[in-house]
């Protein structure tokens, strides 16, 4: 019998993939160790201990990390207001990876695992995640990337390969040739990309969405419920008579909250780091409602120019720097620094009404809100002089007067009106 190749740290999901991965790996002469992470996915892990023992596994670790999910990484993408191009909740896709590889490294330093492994493909975003987190970690980490080795992508080139191979092995799997999507559960959301989704003109299949509840089924009678933030973190749900403050179950609830009324659906095609477009379903329920009120309260409470700075530097710097994986990195440390101070006077509750999809603000308050109801009032000056107005107006005309000047000059000596001010209705 050959000699073992190394011990070697799992990234495990029970499903298709990495199930697969684990008989391959040990195919190829590695001692295999899984480890698993508890993220909020709808998972039975002792059956998936289980299954990965009875594939081959010598050792199998479950961590909880659904409360260092949701206070290190979720709420302060929800301070950022964190979103990454067309409307995606810029955390959807990382998912918790950064988590999981800073929980792996741990128990490959406490195992003495000479590599990690993980079942991510080599198109997509997660592999770049768990590798830069990994090496973020311990520089000096080997990873084994399957899907990067043409000894495994020639033998499996798609997934009906990876079916046949798990039959092979006796590996019991969710995925079937009639429904060959690859799906990413957990406490944030659920995603859905590859199999029927790849053609981007597909409509998704009504059984595909696994959270939430199609919208138009819905209940017809929509909830009201108030959501508290303190220095711009959710503190309190008030749901009917019932109030919840626990971080983890406040999420939970507004998870629970968004299934229900359908809350939390998209469908894109985005821009993936590594340079490919990608087609993805994502249902992030609870995620959904809590940006929609952090945001509108910010209306009430935050200034002008600090809302400015943060949504045009903090907000978009730190949703790239989660979507590539540059987390354990200097300017992650940074930027996250810059949040508090920008969230210190995002106190006060939002009242919202969930009805089949929407989130619909119906109202919000607090003791530190910087609007001013008479100062805005259309019935009364409040203390604002309109006629300081006019100065105003002039001293901003300035600049604007002398760049007209300069086109009409530029008019006089060969340009035209239509050059300078465009074809008209």
């Amino acid at each position: 019998m050959s000699a073992s190749k190394g011990r070697v740290l799992l990234a495990y999901s029970g499903g298709l993939d990495t199930s697969c991965i684990l008989a391959w790996l040990i195919e190829q002469g590695y001692e295999v160790y899984a480890f698993m992470a508890d993220v909020g996915q709808e998972e039975d892990f002792a059956a998936a201990e289980k299954k990965a023992l009875k594939v081959g596994a010598k050792k199998f670790f479950l961590q909880d990390l659904k409360r260092e999910f949701i206070t290190e990484l979720i709420y302060p993408a929800v301070q950022a207001n964190c979103i990454y191009e067309v409307g995606a909740l810029a955390w959807h896709d990382f998912a918790p990876n950064l988590l999981i590889a800073r929980g792996m490294i741990e128990v490959a330093d406490r195992e003495g695992c000479d590599y990690v492994s993980h079942g991510c493909t080599g198109k997509g975003n997660d592999q770049v995640r768990f590798e830069l987190s990994f090496y973020g970690l311990k520089p000096d980490i080997k990873v084994v990337a399957p899907w990067r080795l043409p000894e495994f992508y020639n033998r499996f080139p798609g997934r009906n390969a990876l079916l046949d191979y798990a039959a092979q092995k006796n590996i019991p799997v969710v995925q079937t040739a009639a429904k060959p999507w690859s799906t990413d559960e957990n406490l944030f959301h659920i995603s859905y990309e590859a199999g029927i989704l790849e053609d981007p003109n597909t409509t998704p299949p009504a059984d595909m969405w696994k959270l939430t509840t199609a919208p138009e089924e819905a209940p017809e009678t929509p909830e009201r419920i108030t959501i508290e933030f303190t220095a711009g973190l959710p503190t309190k749900v008030t749901v009917g008579n019932k109030t919840h403050t626990d971080a983890v179950d406040i999420f939970l609830t507004l998870n629970a909250l968004g299934r229900k009324h359908g809350i939390g659906r998209i469908d894109i095609v985005e821009n993936r780091f590594i340079g490919v477009k990608s087609r993805g379903c994502y249902e992030s329920p609870g995620a959904t409602i809590l940006r929609a009120a952090h945001i509108d309260l910010e209306g009430l409470t935050l200034d002008r120019n600090v809302r400015a700075l943060r949504d045009q530097f903090v907000t978009v710097s730190l949703s790239r720097m989660l979507y590539n994986g540059h987390f354990f990195t200097p300017e992650r440390e940074f930027i996250v620094s810059a949040i508090p101070a920008s969230q210190r006077t995002v106190n006060g509750l939002v009242r919202l009404k969930l009805y089949k999809g929407n989130v619909v603000i119906e109202g919000r308050e607090s003791s530190e809100g910087l609007y001013d109801e008479r100062q805005s009032s259309m019935d009364e000056m409040g203390g604002f002089e309109p006629t300081d107005t006019t100065g105003f107006i002039q001293i901003e005309s300035i600049r604007i007067k002398k760049w007209a000047q300069a086109n009409i000059r530029r008019g006089q000596a060969g340009v035209t009106a239509k050059d300078v001010y465009g074809t008209r209705a």
